[in-house]
């Protein structure tokens, strides 16, 4: 049964080696990439049944026993977050057909789809950090070439950005693994926050610790890091930068939670620093978002300030918090996803993504613009949907734990996303028909909305239902927060 949880990264992992043979043939591709991308989601899904009903399961792989060996662990964390981005790839896909010229796709883009998830299940799944890192090269080769997939100059000259920043990064990441190595001899997860424990977080691993924050800061886009990102996800196709906006700092967001709540535990210096700098992020991010007026370019600069909240809630390190970061997290990945999803479709319809250039698209595209709204006013935080739940949960927890201050900058938030998603749906769908392509009113856009509409129906689900969830996400807060359950399950102790 603990073989369940390697084939999340092996399915998407094989098929793209597969589809590496199939790339003049689009048909079969297509094919392929569908069906391997549900087989993906159902795997997933039914991996997170089984440690829902019957616990974390640890795989060892060559049945080396940790922590000498390479270990996958499947947590109700890791298993969530994989069936959700699975999901999120099945409707990725299907806005790729839609929006896609064949000269791109046929430009090997589906193995290094499927290259990209492998890194991003990889880095979700892997109980040990010198495995996270190869995961995260996985990822980011991948992410290299699909940023840079068309060939425009702007493009180019933004992926040169992310691709040198990234690699910054990455080494900084080899180097910090190396100092953790010496200090500790070990770099299992569960045997880190043993040790770590034993020799006590201070000195030298503080210093490690903060190391870690850097490398993470730069792959969740964390203030003061987050520069490279909103430019580099404005220049590619719009479908590529909804799956980066939905994933990729992700990732970094839950290394974060996962190594400050396993590992560097002990210090409540690091969760006062996370706090402070999630209020930087989400506060500074907003204000960016305010000031624009193109659509993806305000989409990608939301990322940043998304970010915030739950970098915020991670810092507050209650159960209630920890619940409210994943709840968050689920939101954001599914609802920002979305929105880029609106972004490219509103440009397929115009030609154009600036504001200003646009209006009136609610009298000649409704569809388009009601559905808009329903993921806008979720992200920011409108009851009953699932943007609402998240933040309110986590404003709960600020109160609770007595930060007063960084709450009160979370609601500022929440108040400028609302201005800035409304600025999109007044200045685009609202006012006088005046759109850019004299042929954009016998545009179709029913296939370009039916990819995003699963999205719509589990933002308003969550929200809607959000009892259930809640109970489920306080129960994974319980796994995170008493990181005996992880050390125990690894360890076998």
């Amino acid at each position: 049964m603990n073989n369940l949880v390697i084939l999340p990264i092996l399915i998407p992992f094989l098929m793209g080696v597969i589809l590496i043979f199939t790339n003049k043939r689009l048909s079969v591709s297509r094919t392929i990439s569908v069906l391997t991308a549900l087989a993906m989601l159902a795997s997933a899904s039914y991996l997170t049944y089984v440690v829902y009903t019957d616990g974390i399961m640890a795989l060892e792989l060559g049945n080396w026993e940790a922590p000498f060996g390479i270990v996958l662990v499947g947590d109700l964390l890791s298993s969530s977050l994989v069936a959700v981005s699975s999901l999120l790839a099945v409707s990725t896909l299907f806005f790729i057909f839609q929006t896609f010229d064949e000269e791109r796709e046929k430009a090997y883009f589906y193995p290094f789809f499927f290259f990209l998830m492998t890194g991003v299940n990889g880095s979700f799944l892997t109980g040990d950090l010198f495995n996270l890192f190869v995961f995260f090269e996985v990822m980011l080769l991948s992410s290299f070439i699909l940023i840079s997939m068309g060939g425009k100059k702007s493009q180019l000259s933004e992926s040169l950005k992310y691709v040198i920043i990234n690699t910054v990064s990455s080494l900084v990441f080899i180097i910090g693994i190396a100092y953790l190595y010496a200090v500790t001899g070990t770099l299992n997860m569960a045997d880190l926050s043993v040790k770590v424990a034993e020799l006590g977080q201070e000195g030298v691993l503080n210093v490690i610790a903060l190391v870690f924050l850097f490398i993470f800061g730069v792959k969740s886009a964390l203030f003061p890091l987050y520069y490279w990102l909103p430019k580099s996800y404005v220049e590619p196709p719009t479908a590529i930068a909804a799956l980066f906006g939905g994933l990729l700092t992700k990732v970094g967001v839950y290394t974060i939670l996962r190594t400050y709540t396993l590992i560097f535990n002990q210090s409540s210096e690091i969760y006062f620093i996370l706090i402070v700098l999630g209020g930087l992020t989400m506060f500074i991010g907003v204000l960016g978002a305010v000031s624009q007026f193109d659509f993806k370019r305000i989409l990608s600069v939301h990322i940043v300030s998304q970010v915030g909240y739950m970098i915020m809630g991670i810092g507050i390190n209650s159960t209630i918090a920890i619940a409210g970061v994943f709840y968050f997290l689920i939101h954001n990945i599914i609802v920002k996803s979305a929105l880029f999803f609106f972004a490219g479709a509103t440009e397929k319809v115009t030609g154009t993504s600036h504001l200003k250039k646009m209006s009136g698209l609610l009298k000649t595209h409704p569809y388009l613009g009601w559905t808009f709204f329903i993921a806008a006013i979720s992200l920011a935080g409108i009851p009953p949907l699932s943007g609402f739940v998240g933040k309110f949960i986590l404003i709960v927890a600020g109160f609770m734990e007595g930060n007063y201050f960084v709450i009160a900058v979370s609601l500022a938030t929440g108040l400028l996303t609302l201005f800035s998603m409304m600025k999109i749906f007044m200045t685009s769908f609202w006012g006088e028909v005046k759109l850019p392509k004299p042929e954009a009113e016998n545009v179709k856009v029913g296939s370009l909305i039916a990819p995003i509409v699963p999205l719509l129906i589990f933002t308003i689900v969550l929200g809607v239902a959000a009892e259930p969830f809640y109970q489920f996400s306080l129960e994974l807060a319980e796994q995170i927060i008493n990181p005996e359950h992880y050390v125990n399950s690894v360890l076998k102790e």
